[in-house]
């Protein structure tokens, strides 16, 4: 019988954070070792770093090493971008994050978050051409990155193993982007519109914009802090069954309704960001992972190519 690898990958924001030792890592792990480990229990992860500063081509590279076949990275998009210029003459700065080593992810780079301010409302013309100028594969990426600014020579990698498409996803956090041509423009060039559990704090909009859809959990009762309940979960384990499955879930507000896609399969990524105090992004996404039918892989089982098994959810189909 012919089967089907699901295609829902959950994972947490950041691995490197101390109250975590001992509790979710085992004792004495070194930290050298933590993104390994992570990369066994998780077919995915978010990098943060790269929203605080362009981080370096041997780290891009280590951390490829460092994960098995099959995973993949969420990459955050830089502040100075976002948050700071907010998307004012960003065209070097883009180009000097793609350079930065971006692209020595290579096969494990997944989907790119731009995650904007609470306080930067929606202009339709400055997202337009921010989104005109992000690159939609690697080609178009190193072909941007070659115009970063000269102070990056030294700490760049321009080159590409082979052209791969790329995913962008928009985190919004200002209630002017609850309009149909925010959600028009993203599914224009095809990008996600983050959906973004922010204890109510933010706009959740759950419309589909893209091939996939882009989950960040920032916590159900308290921004970044509290934990998802058994109700909760359960919730978000159903809502993404159906978006995977070309389905739309019925309790999660969209401004334009859009009819369902039987049939119209898409990648799912979820992420736990309640890491305030640090100790619940790992629990509730091994919680999440079961809830799903997709076991975490086991403590201590090695980086090789049988740990993918560990992430996946066969089906049959017909």
């Amino acid at each position: 019988m012919l089967t089907r690898v699901m295609s829902i990958r959950v994972g947490i924001s950041g691995w490197r954070y101390a109250p975590w030792r001992g509790v979710f890592y085992p004792r004495g792990l070194r930290q050298g070792a933590e993104l390994a480990y992570a990369g066994q229990v998780f077919s995915t992860l978010e990098i943060n770093g790269s929203f605080y500063s362009l981080q370096r081509p041997e780290s891009y590279a280590l951390w490829h090493t460092q994960t098995p076949p099959g995973f993949l990275f969420a990459l955050k998009g830089g502040r100075y971008i976002t948050h700071m210029l907010k998307l004012r003459k960003v065209e070097k700065p883009l180009a000097n994050f793609f350079a930065s080593g971006v692209l020595n992810l290579r096969e494990k780079l997944g989907p790119i978050l731009w995650q904007f301010p609470p306080g930067l409302r929606f202009d339709p013309e400055r997202f337009e051409s921010f989104f005109a100028l992000l690159p939609t594969d690697t080609a178009a990426a190193l072909s941007l990155a070659r115009r970063r600014n000269r102070w990056m020579k030294g700490r760049t990698r321009l080159a590409i193993d082979a052209v791969r498409p790329l995913r962008h996803a928009i985190e919004i956090r200002h209630d002017s982007f609850v309009t149909p041509a925010f959600v028009q423009l993203l599914r224009k060039y095809r990008f996600a519109a983050t959906v973004a559990d922010t204890a109510g704090r933010w706009p959740l909009i759950g419309d589909v914009t893209a091939d996939f859809l882009y989950i960040r959990l920032h916590g159900e009762k308290q921004l970044y802090r509290s934990g998802y309940g058994n109700r909760s979960l359960e919730r978000w384990a159903r809502r993404m069954q159906m978006w995977e499955t070309g389905a739309t879930p019925d309790d999660i507000p969209c401004v334009l309704q859009r009819a369902t896609e039987p049939g119209m399969r898409r990648d799912v990524y979820c992420y736990f960001d309640n890491t305030d105090g640090k100790l619940r992004a790992p629990t509730d996404a091994k919680r999440l992972l079961r809830k799903l039918g997709l076991s975490p892989a086991a403590p201590g089982l090695r980086t090789t190519g049988r740990a993918v098994t560990a992430w996946r959810r066969r089906r049959p189909i017909g």
